[in-house]
């Protein structure tokens, strides 16, 4: 993907008028433009305030029972959010691109005042972006959001004017109702035979790999209140990243693009396999897959794809010869943590736009295997292996790939959980339904 047409600043860029702070344009020669791309109107003037408070406890249980909570935490730490101060929902092929106009036009029209000065502290937005070109994506700027990082916790209210420090409490989701999973052999075996087309149009040479995706329909007697899930994830993989935005929901292990200070970080994941729950047979597994040339291919491809793509934006990078094996509590993983210092003005939204989509989530060449994936996938995606995470003010950010993850109904009485596999020329359904199954997991299993 070529690099998108405008960057945005990296650096702190809050211009001090003690004792609040006012954040100077980014890009004013847009405003015409995005205020004909934002469905909900014009960006509104904010006034955002970020005060240190006492440890509140865990950040997801301080959530309403709303669906428009907002989350994004790992390991204890991370942000979450509710209200909406302001959204914007871009879609086509230049989504990321406006999502960027709108922010800088929002951050343009705001008065931030940021006690705290850490990662996800003064004005931020969750979002979350469709897979392909179509409607879906989201980007919002909560009223509340809530933030812990390195022992440190704060709180920002983000609103029309400077508003209270809000009254934190937390509260015990209520457990899925009458969980059922719809699953049945008719549709797994539908999904091997793509995997079959698939594998024959890499062997006669149409393209190097292709990530096929494959979904799971639940429903629920109630609707679902989704902090129950997202708890359940957190706690059980605290090395994933844990989202929720707009019904959107998920624990991904995969880091598509950190950017803090100008250092960027992608963490790059392809070649998995299955835990036995057997620590000794697992470490023999993890060998196997560090040694596997299918799952060493596939890893290749997804790695280069990721450093072709911040190349441009970035020097010194650190791109490591060997994977390492990610352990989590349900599979293995071969991973690759490639790191850059930004050397142009690019703002975390435009290395997105650069990255998406990756070898990981689309195939080799990327081109050819989003083609693929239109013409045999026979699945609308929606935001599954889309970006999600969030941006700040000054353009630095964190957004992971929406994988592991579910969409809820709209009436939140069902949803559907995605899963996704890289198909390569010795790719076998079976062990590919299998690699599925194994991803499909942890949102199962946080939805009993």
């Amino acid at each position: 993907m070529a690099p998108p047409s405008h960057a945005r600043p990296h650096g702190p860029h809050v211009r001090p008028v003690p004792p609040v702070h006012h954040v100077p344009s980014r890009c004013a020669s847009k405003v015409e433009r995005v205020s004909t791309l934002a469905t909900d109107g014009r960006a509104e003037p904010l006034v955002a305030r970020s005060r240190e408070i006492a440890d509140p406890g865990e950040l997801l249980a301080l959530l309403p029972s709303s669906p428009d909570a907002l989350a994004w935490v790992h390991g204890g730490d991370g942000i979450v959010g509710w209200g909406r101060a302001a959204s914007f929902a871009p879609d086509g092929d230049d989504r990321f691109d406006a999502a960027d106009d709108w922010w800088a036009e929002v951050v343009d029209a705001s008065v931030v005042r940021d006690e705290v000065e850490l990662p996800g502290s003064g004005l931020v937005a969750f979002g979350s972006f469709t897979f392909a070109d179509r409607p879906g994506s989201l980007l919002t700027v909560p009223e509340i959001v809530v933030g812990r990082r390195d022992g440190r916790c704060w709180v920002t209210t983000i609103g029309r004017s400077l508003g209270p420090v809000p009254e934190l409490s937390a509260s015990t989701p209520r457990d899925p109702a009458g969980v059922r999973f719809a699953d049945d052999p008719a549709r797994r075996e539908a999904w091997s035979a793509t995997v079959e087309k698939a594998v024959r149009r890499i062997q006669a040479d149409e393209l190097d790999k292709v990530v096929l995706a494959r979904s799971v329909d639940a429903r629920f007697d109630e609707p679902l209140d989704v902090r129950a899930p997202l708890g359940r994830l957190a706690s059980t993989y605290p090395s994933c990243w844990t989202f929720h935005v707009d019904g959107f929901f998920g624990s991904t292990p995969e880091m598509l693009v950190r950017l803090q200070g100008g250092l960027v970080t992608s963490r790059v994941l392809a070649g998995t396999i299955r835990r036995t729950g057997d620590d000794a047979r697992d470490l023999g597994l993890a060998a196997s897959l560090a040694r596997s040339s299918k799952d060493l291919e596939e890893h290749e491809y997804a790695v280069r794809s990721v450093a072709d793509a911040l190349a441009p934006h970035c020097t010194g990078m650190n791109v490591p010869e060997s994977p390492f094996v990610l352990h989590l509590p349900n599979v293995m993983h071969l991973a690759t943590d490639v790191t850059g210092v930004l050397r142009d003005d690019a703002g975390v939204l435009s290395l997105v736009a650069s990255l998406h989509p990756s070898a990981a989530v689309g195939g080799t060449p990327t081109a050819e295997a989003v083609r693929v994936i239109a013409e045999i996938e026979r699945l609308d995606r929606g935001r599954y292996a889309g970006p999600v995470g969030w941006i700040g003010a000054s353009g630095d950010g964190e957004w992971g790939i929406g994988l592991r993850s579910a969409q809820v109904r709209a009436d939140g009485r069902g949803a559907r959980l995605f899963a996704g596999c890289g198909i390569v020329a010795d790719s076998s359904p079976a062990d590919e339904l299998a690699e599925a199954d194994a991803k499909l997991i942890p949102v199962r299993d946080a939805l009993r």
